[in-house]
C-alpha cells in the first residue's frame, strides 16, 4: 500500500546531507554583481525599481526556447494558474494529468474550474503514459497537462497527436500544456528545447530548481501570441477591460534569472555528471532500479529517482529511507507522492478515481539528495550508504 504523504519519513535531524538541496543550482560573483547594479540604479526616485530588466530576461528566455513569446510571472505556480484561466473552462470541462505528480500541477486545474482527471504514468519514465492519456479523452477534454517529471523530459508529440484524433465539439483538440518545472535548459526526444513543444510551457524558478530568480519566479513560453497577450494582461490587473492582478517579476529577479540563464548549461551539466556517476557507482546494486534514460532525451535529474522492488513497496521503502537517515546521515524525499493521497482538497475533487499503477511507483520511489556542488569524495559515501542500506533492507524484507 502507499505510504500517507503526512507519515512518510522526513528525518532531518543528525543528517550530513539534508531531504533536499534548498538550492537548486548556485550563484556566482556575477548574480551578486546584477543585484548590486540594480540595487544602485533603483536607488534614485526618477527611476525607482522600473527597468527593462524583465522585458529582456523574457526576450532572452524565448530565444533559448526559440518560441514566439515569453511572458514572466511570481511564481511557477500563478504562471499556470493563468495558462489554465485563459482557457475559460466551464463546469464539466476536464484537464488530464498524471497522477504521480506535484500538488502545484494540480490545484490550478481545480481552481480554474475545470474536473481534474488523473491519468496514469509510464512504469519506466514516471511521465505521464500516452496511451493511458488517450483512453481518457472525452468529448469534455480540454487540456493535458504534461509534466516532465523529476527532469526527465517527456516526449510531447504523441499527446499532440491524441489530442488531434479525439478533437472537442466545440474548442477543438485539447490543448497540451508542458510543466517544466524541472526541466529547465532540457532537450526533447525531437531535438527540440524544453519550451519549444505544445501550447505552452510553464516554468518555475523557485529556490530549488535548475535555476532560480531569487527564490520565486515563473516563466511561461508560446508561439500563440494571442495567449501571449492575454497573460500580460493577466499579470497586470487586467489590461483596461478584464480581470487581473499583479503577479509580475520584479526588476533584480530578472536581472538575476539572466545570469542564470547564461549559466544553465553550466549548473545542469554539473547536475548531470553527478547523477551519471551516482549510476556508475551504484550499477549493479540488488533490489534497486536505477533511473531510466532514454536515448535523445536529455534528463537532467532534479531528482535522481530509485525504485524498490515491488514487494518492499510502502514498508520496505519507508525502511531504507529510515535507515539512510538515521544511520548514515543521507537525506531522500518522496518526490513525489500522489497528490489526491496526500492533499484533501485535491482528494475532495478526485473521489473515486484511483490510478493502481501510479500507486504501486509511488510506494517504491524514493529520492536520494542530489546537488552539483556534492563532491566525488561525498558522492562516493552517498553511495555506498545507499548500497549499505539497501542491503539491511533486504536483510529484513526478504530474510
Amino acid at each position: 500500500m502507499p505510504t500517507d504523504a503526512r507519515t512518510a519519513p522526513r528525518t532531518t535531524t543528525g543528517l550530513r546531507w539534508p531531504i533536499e538541496p534548498l538550492q537548486g543550482g548556485w550563484y556566482t560573483a556575477a548574480e551578486h554583481a546584477a543585484i548590486q547594479e540594480v540595487v544602485t540604479d533603483s536607488a534614485s526616485w526618477r527611476t525607482g525599481w522600473k527597468g527593462p530588466q524583465v522585458a529582456d530576461f523574457e526576450e532572452s528566455f524565448a530565444a533559448r526556447a526559440g518560441t514566439a513569446a515569453a511572458v514572466s510571472f511570481n511564481s511557477g505556480g500563478t504562471a499556470l494558474e493563468m495558462v489554465l484561466r485563459a482557457l475559460d473552462l466551464q463546469p464539466g470541462d476536464e484537464v488530464i494529468s498524471c497522477a504521480l505528480n506535484f500538488v502545484g500541477t494540480h490545484l490550478p486545474a481545480i481552481h480554474q474550474g475545470g474536473t481534474l482527471v488523473l491519468a496514469e504514468p509510464d512504469p519506466l519514465s514516471l511521465n505521464l503514459d500516452p496511451a493511458d492519456t488517450e483512453q481518457r479523452i472525452t468529448a469534455r477534454t480540454r487540456a493535458i497537462v504534461l509534466t516532465h517529471w523529476n527532469g526527465h523530459v517527456a516526449d510531447v508529440r504523441p499527446f499532440l497527436a491524441a489530442a488531434a484524433r479525439h478533437p472537442h465539439p466545440v474548442h477543438g483538440p485539447a490543448r497540451v500544456i508542458v510543466d517544466a518545472a524541472r526541466a529547465c535548459g532540457g532537450t526533447a526526444p525531437s531535438g527540440a528545447p524544453v519550451g519549444r513543444e505544445g501550447w505552452a510551457t510553464m516554468f518555475s524558478f523557485e529556490s530549488k530548481k535548475l535555476m532560480t530568480t531569487l527564490g520565486q519566479g515563473g516563466m511561461v513560453t508560446t508561439d500563440d501570441l494571442d495567449l501571449a497577450e492575454r497573460l500580460h494582461r493577466l499579470r497586470t490587473y487586467g489590461g483596461r477591460d478584464q480581470w487581473g492582478t499583479n503577479q509580475m517579476l520584479t526588476k533584480a529577479q530578472a536581472a538575476v534569472g539572466l545570469v542564470q540563464l547564461r549559466r544553465l548549461d553550466e549548473m545542469n551539466e554539473a547536475r548531470i555528471a553527478r547523477a551519471h556517476r551516482r549510476t556508475a557507482l551504484l550499477a549493479g546494486t540488488p533490489h534497486l532500479t536505477l533511473p531510466e534514460t532514454v536515448h535523445g532525451r536529455r534528463h537532467l535529474y532534479y531528482r535522481y529517482n530509485l525504485l524498490v522492488p515491488e514487494h518492499w513497496a510502502g514498508r520496505g521503502r519507508d525502511l531504507l529511507m529510515e535507515t539512510l537517515a538515521a544511520d548514515h546521515g543521507v537525506g531522500s524525499l518522496i518526490n513525489d507522492p500522489l497528490t489526491y493521497d496526500g492533499h484533501q482538497y485535491i482528494s475532495g475533487h478526485t473521489a473515486g478515481q484511483r490510478c493502481p499503477r501510479a500507486e504501486q511507483l509511488a510506494a517504491r520511489l524514493l529520492c536520494p539528495v542530489l546537488h552539483p556542488l556534492i563532491s566525488p569524495d561525498e558522492e562516493s559515501v552517498i553511495c555506498q550508504a545507499i548500497r549499505d542500506a539497501t542491503a539491511h533492507v533486504a536483510n529484513v524484507i526478504d530474510g
